[in-house]
């Protein structure tokens, strides 16, 4: 338990509205999206300013408490759930864009800046901000960085990681950090803004970010591809793909989570389809109508039903809001919902969509497969409920075949979940130990204590275990 002086210093920092210790309000915080056992936290705290943050960083290295930074808790693979008795740090209060530069575009923003409303800013000056979690409208700056969160732009932009030129944080001691530039380059020093993106709260408690933006492209055209065979679909992705053609985004969904989308989001889906790409180009007109042309081309050649292309702002906005409502309509469907995101190359596609089909019948489990197909990031999620231990059984031995399979096909466990809790334990299958034993030095060596978010990446918790 967190002793009462450990209490009291924290109201001292933050005010007495702004920590929280009664038991309902922890069960709020002890669990993220991640299918994972809950863990009790001793105290929330809500930090409004860099002294608030250091000075209870400053606290908890003082008394050995492990912290946990939450956001909005979205995350998929354990990252937020505390260590037992430790302290979480909500980053509500930490949300302001502290600058948009539209002469050298960038922006400067707190970790609890909602990723939607920074797009939103940035867009109003004509700027864009490409990383789109799924969970964009929710999920926090802060968060994305500290999973090097990705999206459905991921296959043309990237992901978070390439969008950080630098940020301000606090280490383990309580010490404040400036790493990276608001230049295009910087060469000084150790890149430790690369080292802190996808380190999950592990290495430093974010204050400040600062944020590559690029030009809004000009022109956008998006389409839907109907498929008879999810074959045909996957094979059509590799195609687009080895015609050295990059759309924006291009996205595969099933069957099955064709028809949860539909009855979700009423959208006009056409339900009898066995798989759908959904796809978008972007930049300048003349670039978007060349390539859209091609696409369709392709898209025809490898068997697409048909193609309807959006004529319209809203019917694209239509599409776009079908897709990422997929995750939100198949957790309607069954009480417990897994969301994998094993990720191969992307000419591997084809063989990972069939090894999934085979999965789900080895297994007799519900599978609805969709996800950021361009770049090789898959999703497929699957229905269950915890409470039918025979079933669950057999889910966790087919989340362990999935993993094999993406990893013989040359992928890793994560596109863009992180690893967390979940998939720590697997961890040394992709990397191998001496990897795993690499990063357990270099976080002994930064934080002696183990207080920063025990347990997550390296499977060592607040005791060592």
């Amino acid at each position: 338990m967190i002793s009462q002086s450990v209490i009291d210093k924290l109201k001292e920092i933050v005010g007495p509205d702004n920590i929280l210790t009664e038991q309902e309000d922890m069960l709020t915080y002890s669990y993220d999206a991640a299918v994972l056992d809950p863990r009790m936290p001793g105290a929330a705290v809500m930090p409004g300013n860099t002294d608030e943050i250091g000075g209870i960083v400053s606290v908890c290295h003082e008394n050995r408490i492990p912290i946990t930074v939450r956001g909005a808790g979205t995350n998929l693979s354990g990252g937020t759930i505390p260590e037992g008795h430790g302290i979480v740090m909500l980053t509500g209060r930490l949300n302001k864009i502290i600058e948009i530069n539209e002469a050298d575009m960038y922006a400067v923003v707190q970790p609890g800046v909602v990723t939607a409303d920074l797009a939103a800013a940035v867009e109003a000056k004509g700027l864009f901000y490409p990383p789109d979690p799924g969970s964009q409208a929710v999920s926090t700056i802060g968060g994305n960085v500290a999973e090097n969160a990705g999206g459905l732009r991921g296959l043309k932009y990237g992901v978070t990681k390439d969008y950080v030129m630098g940020m301000r944080f606090f280490d383990a001691r309580g010490n404040y950090v400036k790493t990276g530039s608001r230049t295009v380059k910087c060469a000084t020093g150790y890149n430790i803004t690369g080292l802190m993106v996808g380190s999950e709260g592990t290495l430093g408690v974010l204050d400040e970010i600062t944020l590559k933006l690029i030009p809004a492209p000009q022109a956008r055209q998006s389409m839907v591809a109907v498929y008879d065979t999810i074959e045909q679909a996957s094979e059509t992705v590799a195609a687009i793909i080895a015609a050295r053609i990059v759309p924006a985004t291009l996205e595969i969904l099933d069957n099955f989570t064709i028809r949860a989308v539909e009855d979700f989001s009423k959208a006009g889906l056409p339900v009898d389809a066995a798989a759908l790409l959904l796809i978008e180009v972007d930049g300048h007109p003349a670039v978007v109508e060349e390539e859209g042309q091609k696409v369709e081309a392709l898209c025809k050649k490898m068997g697409a039903a048909g193609i309807n292309v959006a004529q319209t702002d809203a019917e694209r906005d239509k599409i776009w809001a079908a897709r990422r409502s997929a995750l939100s309509a198949l957790a309607k469907l069954k009480p417990t919902l897994v969301l994998e995101d094993a990720t191969v190359p992307r000419s591997k596609i084809p063989d990972m969509v069939k090894a999934l089909q085979d999965i789900a019948e080895k297994y007799k489990i519900d599978i609805g497969t969709f996800g950021h197909a361009g770049d090789g990031n898959l999703h497929p999620t699957i229905l269950t409920d915890k409470r039918d231990k025979a079933e669950f059984h057999r889910v966790e031995l087919a989340i362990e075949e999935i993993f094999d399979k993406a990893l013989g096909f040359g992928g890793t466990l994560s596109g863009e979940h992180g690893t967390g809790i979940a998939k720590a334990p697997f961890l040394e299958k992709e990397a191998g130990f001496s990897s795993i034993l690499f990063s357990r030095q270099l976080r002994a060596a930064l934080d002696p204590d183990n207080i920063l978010n025990p347990g997550k990446i390296t499977g060592v918790s607040a005791d060592g275990k």
